[in-house]
């Protein structure tokens, strides 16, 4: 199993997501490649693609780097195994339901719902990003 984790942080508490992320799809077995959108190439050769970005604006994606990242993949989506996750500080989350139903548009199979941390991810919430790393792995 190869899993692609790509992920935008600016604070670090996603690139903190990312890092639960990746230990949990490690430690599940998985061949697993994480790193920054902007060191980001070819996604396209895994099994499981797993994306980070916090809430950012207007809950929206980071939009210097992961949103035009994001939009030159999003047709490439359909029929493959995607995951979420992100943090945020304001409103309700509401940044990750649009992601996850572009990426269901598109026909992108999420492997389960987003994973959001409201700030600094808390002990809930790594262990939220350790448990979709294992699932990304089976």
């Amino acid at each position: 199993m190869k899993i692609i984790i790509v992920y935008w942080s600016g604070t670090g508490n996603t690139e903190a997501m990312a890092n639960a992320v990746y230990a949990g799809a490690k430690e599940a077995g998985a061949e697993v490649e994480l790193c920054n959108v902007s060191q980001a190439g070819d996604v396209s050769d895994c099994d499981v693609l797993l994306l980070g970005c916090p809430a950012m604006g207007n809950e929206e994606l980071e939009p210097e780097e992961f949103e035009p990242f994001f939009a030159a993949i999003e047709s490439s989506l359909s029929g493959r195994k995607i995951g979420l996750f992100g943090s945020y500080e304001w409103a309700d989350g509401e940044w990750m339901r649009t992601w996850q139903q572009r990426v269901e548009t598109v026909g992108g199979v999420m492997i389960a719902d987003g994973v959001t941390a409201y700030g600094a991810p808390d002990s809930d919430a790594l262990a939220a990003c350790r448990a979709l790393g294992e699932k990304a792995a089976k």
